[in-house]
């Protein structure tokens, strides 16, 4: 891996601007990972609440609904098993069947679409929420934030839960069955992190907490990079297996909580609002969102003019872990000028929070595009 330069100075040539602004820092209240971990849930549920809901991915329970009648023994639960879109229609009917049977707190068991609907859920009923995913695709289940879909699985609303979660839950072996896309998803989400959050600072970006990047969330991000940085690869070798190594349970950790506590605390960038135009683009919509923000961050470093040696080493890594380096290994065929700027101005013209800054108009990342297509897309 190539020098990255100091690894202090994204905050510290900030730093009168953090001492003078008011930092806020928001994080889980508990964080369990490891082999086994599903089998405390539980342990950990009941001594937080009395009766959960437990929504969870239908093709989850399949699996894994025996371990979870297994943890929770004799203890109240109500299971309620999840398929489809996000939709509100979906979170009020899981809505109706929480308050007409008395739980107390939601559970979200799952990859992302079961997370968000115990969210959704635990938003309307006024209640706390304890999420267990069962894939490391994306930093949700340490973060507030949700997406709201139609039938048709278009977003029409990103909705905010007032609090963390308050446990999150992540079996190592469980994640470590899933099918290996998901964990190389994740590490295209997580890897942006340390970049997104020194562009926050300097482009003067908020949290999600709505104050200002804190020093510690900037360690975090500078550490989320620098696990996968020195994992990834033996962690891929390892996805899919079903069993834990330390590699894979460290990009895990990566994957979950350091990209999450990093994004939250710290903001985001380029990278992240690249992926508001991609989804908009046939064929690349279809893509995992890790594999947008992958590619959004070669963007940015463009943006940036962080210079070819910076781009092409961490292009490198990309290309040894299989993550995408240009929009032709997003499923594009033939690029051309329509596309890229249908691309560049749904970016800039999306709505954005306060903690996604998109410091540049469309001409600069059409330019920034044509540069990283002509020097990746054919390698």
């Amino acid at each position: 891996m190539a020098d990255q330069g100091p690894q202090i100075e994204f905050f510290e040539v900030n730093a009168e601007r953090l001492a003078h602004s008011l930092r806020i820092f928001g994080s889980a209240h508990r964080y369990y990972q490891g082999p086994g971990a599903f089998d405390k849930l539980g342990d950990i549920c009941h001594a937080i609440a009395a009766k959960p809901a437990i929504i969870i991915d239908a093709d989850v329970f399949a699996l894994l609904g025996a371990r979870l009648a297994a943890t929770f023994g004799a203890r109240a639960y109500i299971p309620l098993p999840f398929a489809g879109e996000v939709t509100v229609p979906a979170i009020e009917a899981m809505l109706a069947r929480v308050r007409a049977e008395g739980a107390d707190i939601i559970v979200g068991v799952g990859g992302g679409k079961a997370l968000d609907a115990a969210k959704g859920v635990a938003l309307r009923a006024g209640l706390s929420f304890v999420t267990v995913p069962t894939v490391a695709s994306n930093d949700s289940p340490v973060s507030m934030g949700l997406a709201l879909y139609d039938d048709h699985h278009r977003v029409v609303a990103i909705e905010t839960h007032p609090r963390n979660p308050d446990a999150v839950v992540v079996d190592t072996d469980v994640i470590a069955g899933a099918p290996a896309r998901f964990l190389l998803a994740g590490m295209g989400d997580a890897i942006a992190k340390k970049f997104e959050a020194e562009a926050s600072v300097r482009d003067g970006g908020l949290s999600a907490h709505f104050g200002a990047p804190s020093r510690t969330a900037m360690y975090i991000a500078d550490g989320c990079y620098r696990t996968i940085r020195a994992h990834g690869v033996a962690a891929m070798q390892a996805a899919g297996r079903g069993k834990t190594t330390v590699a894979l349970d460290a990009v895990v950790e990566a994957n979950i909580l350091m990209a999450g506590l990093g994004f939250e605390n710290a903001g985001l960038g380029l990278a992240h609002a690249m992926t508001r135009g991609l989804v908009r683009t046939p064929v690349v919509d279809q893509c995992l969102h890790g594999y947008h923000v992958a590619y959004g961050l070669l963007v940015q470093f463009e943006v940036e003019d962080r210079g070819d040696a910076f781009i092409d080493d961490v292009a490198a890594f990309y290309a040894e872990v299989g993550l995408p380096r240009s929009l032709k290994d997003l499923g594009l065929e033939r690029l051309d000028d329509a596309v890229v700027q249908h691309i560049a101005a749904n970016v800039t013209a999306a709505p954005k929070g306060a903690y996604l800054v998109v410091p540049v108009g469309p001409e600069r990342i059409e330019q920034a595009m044509r540069k990283i297509e002509a020097r990746y897309a054919g390698n």
